[in-house]
């Protein structure tokens, strides 16, 4: 079967938006969900009864639940799963609040485990399905500032990674897309800022800095698209994927060291075995 029928959270704009676009152009059908569905407009009249839009806060269980199976029920199958809703919390980890924690926490880690959820009866029904992650590459490496962002897309890398051992035998494939710095509005418009304290200024000032240099020059989102159709269409599917130029430095960098860290505390590690 060559058409396929898409899931894709946080469609409004960014990286949601355009792959909904590229699997709309192809011939595929796609439920689209978005805070807000006017945003969608454009689509719905250029592509019709392809596109679903379903108006969608991630954070509502059972709202989740019920996208899902609307999506379902609409097309008669779901082949592929995108949690792409998310957003950036900028803050120190003494900086952030309990409200902004619990509030990264709900979006970025519950609202992906809650549609995965709801999806996986309908695709091991079907035997076939595929389920993307949209971590980053802070999913996997940490840089100060973005302590409650990095804490929900390690959330999301550690139980994607069992998801994918789970559902493996039931022809059920999951990726976690780690993406770099893109031109989207994850650290504009759609970011959340703690109050900062005065006791981290100069180290505010110091964590842009190393994040300016770090970031390179910003990924297309449209070219992403044609890197998304690849994994997509791939008959193996990697459980990782990088997009952008600048992660697999910033990840083998890290992994090295860590390795040095471990291999240097090894006879710690022994003594404690006892």
């Amino acid at each position: 079967m060559s058409e396929k029928v898409w899931f894709i959270t946080g469609t409004s704009r960014g990286f949601g938006r355009e792959w909904a676009i590229a699997a709309l152009e192809r011939g595929d059908k796609v439920a689209a969900t978005a805070r807000d569905t006017s945003t969608l407009d454009d689509l719905v009249t250029k592509y019709g009864d392809s596109l679903l839009p379903i108006e969608l806060d991630v954070t509502d269980r059972d709202a989740d639940f019920a996208a899902v199976t609307k999506a379902h029920d609409t097309f008669g199958r779901l082949d592929i799963v995108i949690n792409n809703a998310g957003y950036g919390l900028f803050g120190f980890v003494e900086e952030v609040s309990e409200s902004e924690a619990r509030a990264q926490l709900e979006t970025n880690v519950f609202g992906a485990l809650w549609i995965t959820q709801a999806a996986l009866p309908f695709m091991r029904e079907q035997k076939s399905g595929h389920i993307l992650q949209v971590s980053s590459i802070g999913g996997i490496s940490a840089f100060p500032l973005v302590g409650l962002y990095h804490a929900s897309k390690w959330a999301l890398e550690g139980f994607s990674q069992s998801l994918a051992q789970e559902v493996a035998d039931f022809g059920i494939h999951v990726t976690l897309i780690e993406p770099g710095g893109f031109s989207t509005d994850w650290s504009g418009p759609s970011a959340k800022h703690a109050t900062q304290l005065d006791a981290y200024a100069e180290a505010h000032e110091k964590a842009l800095e190393g994040r300016k240099k770090r970031s390179g020059t910003p990924g297309d989102p449209q070219a992403s698209a044609r890197a998304l159709l690849k994994v997509i269409d791939a008959e193996q599917p990697p459980l990782r994927v990088f997009f952008g130029a600048a992660p697999l430095g910033i990840a083998k960098a890290d992994y090295e060291s860590r390795i040095a860290n471990w291999e240097e505390w090894q006879d710690v590690a022994l003594e404690a075995q006892g």
